[in-house]
């Protein structure tokens, strides 16, 4: 038996990303910050996610940089060759199955406004 499953929650460090396919695939690539704690502060780790079809759609029309979500999904290695040295590279990417909007309407919409939590 092997498990492959990862569960992230942050704030998105970049709008999304989205490619449009001839064959009707959609895939949105984007970055989250996770922060780690830490005796002295919190340091993000930060981590590049990837959706495809339904998933990428629904990133592309709610998900802005600053937003908070949550995702679950596996994770994978994209590997290719360096052009200038032919040196084999890989980075982690973490294929996201399923994406939640944690954060309000108004963090969604990019929205100021008075209204804040700690304001009541």
């Amino acid at each position: 038996m092997s498990i492959n499953i990862v569960t992230l929650v942050g704030r998105v460090g970049t709008d999304p990303d989205i490619k449009y396919f001839e064959s009707g695939s959609v895939k949105c690539r984007l970055t989250l910050a996770v922060n780690r704690r830490t005796r002295n502060n919190d340091k993000p780790d930060w981590f590049t996610l990837e959706l495809w079809d339904k998933t990428a759609e629904v990133a592309g029309n709610y998900v802005r940089k600053g937003s908070l979500i949550g995702v679950k999904g596996s994770l994978k290695f994209d590997t290719w060759s360096d052009r200038q040295t032919g040196v084999n590279r890989s980075t982690p990417v973490i294929r996201v199955d399923q994406l939640e909007l944690l954060g309000s309407k108004q963090d969604r919409d990019g929205g100021g406004g008075d209204f804040a939590p700690e304001n009541f």
